[in-house]
């Protein structure tokens, strides 16, 4: 029951995410809106995620409502979703996107939360049950593509609104950390958050946010440039499914080797790589290729970043620390990749823009490797 709920949810939540978030660029581009609206609508959203991360978890953690500010969440996100079919003028779609991007920003926090907790001594095989997330997305990934395709784009939004309720039935039964103290939660924070290996582990997650934005808000609208159909663009989404298999099925071997913080730079290292090749071989093929390296982006890093905050934070507030790492990974660094890079997408193109996020990765993550080491950063611990 501990490994099967997590591991379904992550499976339902993943699957309703596939017909919505690759989609909505090419929503916003369809309602004829400029490139500098696009641009403050996905530059925008991870400002608001950022803010709502950050309030519910830290809002869980002080009143121990975990599973109701998790419910409360998925309805409104769910509520949310049915409307963007309706709507049309742009400032409509710019506040309904705002709040549905504050409703959806703590749900995988709080769920990473629940889980750590409900794996206990098992908390290695935090990727193995995250593996549900890609198993759900790699399998509806070319149903949704279909759906969109044939019926419309509204069914990225009454897609994801069916599934999401189905994972709130899951939901309902997350276990999440017990209160061991009597108002714990001030001084902790202070005392987590304010010493080096937070301060680098943060830099690292808002570096890695910007390149991650750039594939996810992007990369459809890059291969539509490219003259790549919808129905291959899901194709592009199962492959990437595929490749974060192995990934998550070992992540613990992984740990094992690396280190958490040695992962995560591995994992930016990946990225970095994986954008230079967007822009250097664009065509097709060499585009299906490369989505082979996803397992090897998003999901290592996250394992990798879901095992360090479980570790280095007070029981109390689990739910907290990983809120603080989704906030700087996808609230300030997909902020800053999603406004820039759309920025860049409507002047100097696709191939550019991937080039010029590649190059960002790869030399901010060689200055922050150099001066963790002339800090003499202690190795980050691992899980198990």
């Amino acid at each position: 029951m501990k490994k099967s709920l997590p591991f379904t949810f992550y499976l339902l939540y993943y699957a309703a995410a596939s017909f919505t978030f690759p989609f909505i660029i090419l929503y916003l581009q369809g309602l004829k809106f400029s490139g500098p609206q696009i641009g403050l609508v996905a530059g925008l959203i991870p400002l608001v995620s950022l803010v709502g991360a950050t309030f519910w978890t830290r809002l869980a953690d002080l009143q121990h409502r975990h599973n109701l500010v998790m419910s409360l969440t998925i309805l409104g996100a769910i509520l949310l979703s049915i409307t963007f079919p309706f709507l049309k003028a742009y400032i409509l779609v710019l506040i309904v996107s705002v709040m549905f991007a504050l409703f959806t920003s703590p749900i995988v926090s709080l769920a990473d939360s629940a889980t750590m907790t409900m794996l206990a001594s098992e908390k290695a095989l935090y990727g193995r049950v995250r593996l549900g997330g890609t198993i759900g997305w790699g399998l509806m990934a070319p149903v949704a593509g279909f759906l969109i395709q044939s019926f419309g784009i509204q069914w990225a939004f009454w897609g994801y609104a069916l599934i999401m309720v189905l994972a709130f039935i899951i939901s309902q039964k997350f276990s999440f950390p017990l209160r061991t103290k009597n108002n714990p939660i001030k001084g902790d924070f202070r005392q987590t958050f304010a010493n080096r290996r937070w301060l680098f582990f943060l830099i690292l997650a808002f570096v890695a946010g910007v390149g991650f934005a750039s594939m996810t808000n992007y990369l459809f609208p890059y291969m539509e440039e490219l003259g790549i159909s919808r129905l291959m663009m899901t194709v592009a989404l199962t492959i990437a499914s595929i490749g974060e298999l192995p990934v998550l099925f070992f992540a613990n071997r992984l740990l094992k080797r690396f280190g958490a913080f040695g992962l995560l730079g591995l994992a930016m290292a990946v990225t970095g790589v994986r954008l230079l090749l967007y822009a250097g071989l664009n065509f097709s093929a060499g585009i299906l290729l490369f989505q082979l390296l996803n397992g090897m982006t998003l999901p290592m890093f996250w394992v990798a970043g879901v095992s360090y905050a479980d570790e280095n934070a007070p029981t109390e507030m689990k739910a907290t620390a990983q809120g603080l790492m989704g906030t700087m990974t996808f609230g300030f660094g997909a902020a800053a990749g999603g406004l820039i890079g759309g920025l860049m997408l409507g002047s100097i193109g696709g191939r550019w823009m991937y080039l010029i996020f590649g190059c960002v990765e790869l030399v901010s993550l060689g200055i922050i490797f150099l001066l963790a080491r002339a800090k003499r950063l202690p190795r980050a611990r691992g899980v198990g």
